[in-house]
């Protein structure tokens, strides 16, 4: 899982963050595409920019400002990564998954995941949150798992167990910050992709066969090691677009879509996210 290598570029990294903050982050949160804005509600914000810390990927995508927020909300100290880097992009899976070593290095123990995700499951709409009460990691079952090559036992198991890694009492507090601001969270299963190519209608198709309720380019390998590390670990997608098997002619789906929706769940997904850090 960890080579020499990768263990001395994780401490470079967090070392850089310690020098830059006087926090001690316990809670993180990565902001997926179009909900950046999210990290303007830290207050006395420490801003850490992605090229200030060793070895760290540079997001290139529009919808990902590139940066660390570290500071307070609802009275815990926590690390916003405000955007994150994709497999697609052309990294490999060991830089992609570098921030969540890094967390977990800085003593981070509780991370909540964001992402936008396209809505499989025919009763979502865009605009919904769903809750990840599971993934299907087709990149992982084709080979690339994060936790391929060495495995450093400090760190973690060689055969992780992967029942349960969206942690239910977090799922719990989600649905009663939920209730508390009157809407309803959706709950399903997340399956990740490649990418950066949106899925053809025949591919839909079988996502929603398997059991796929969402479909995203993200969140997984990030998942897959903290759960290796033992973090407790929340997951939520932003449906912003409706990622339909069978759609009408001249039907076009463009990232636009997927940044101009999740402008729109801020309030809500803030008011969430509020909410579970209140309960904590």
């Amino acid at each position: 899982m960890i080579s020499t290598n990768i263990a001395q570029q994780v401490e470079t990294a967090a070392s850089a963050i310690r020098q830059l903050t006087n926090y001690q982050p316990t809670i993180g949160l990565v902001l997926g595409s179009g909900l950046s804005e999210l990290a303007s509600s830290i207050q006395e914000p420490d801003i850490i920019r992605y090229d200030q810390i060793p070895g760290w990927p540079q997001s290139t995508v529009v919808g990902h400002s590139g940066r660390l927020v570290i500071g307070h909300l609802e009275g815990k100290t926590v690390l916003v990564q405000q955007g994150r880097a994709h497999y697609y992009e052309g990294y490999s899976m060991d830089q992609i998954t570098l921030p969540v070593r890094v967390m977990k290095a800085l003593g981070i123990q509780i991370l909540i995941v964001t992402n936008a995700a396209g809505g499989i499951n025919p009763n979502f709409n865009p605009g919904d949150l769903m809750l990840i009460t599971d993934h299907i990691n087709f990149l992982g079952l084709a080979g690339l798992n994060p936790l391929r090559g060495p495995n450093d036992d400090k760190v973690g198991p060689r055969f992780p167990d992967m029942i349960g890694t969206y942690d239910w009492q977090l799922r719990q507090l989600a649905h009663q910050a939920a209730v508390a601001n009157n809407f309803t969270l959706q709950q399903g299963t997340y399956a990740y992709v490649a990418g950066p190519s949106f899925e053809t209608p025949a591919e839909l198709r079988f996502l929603r066969t398997v059991g796929a309720d969402a479909v995203g380019m993200s969140t997984v390998p990030t998942v897959v090691v903290a759960r290796h590390a033992g973090m407790q670990i929340l997951g939520i997608s932003s449906i912003t677009n409706k990622a339909d098997p069978d759609p009408k002619p001249g039907t076009v789906v463009t990232h636009t879509e997927v940044l101009e929706t999740g402008q729109q769940i801020i309030p809500r997904l803030t008011a969430l996210l509020r909410g579970i850090l209140q309960q904590l």
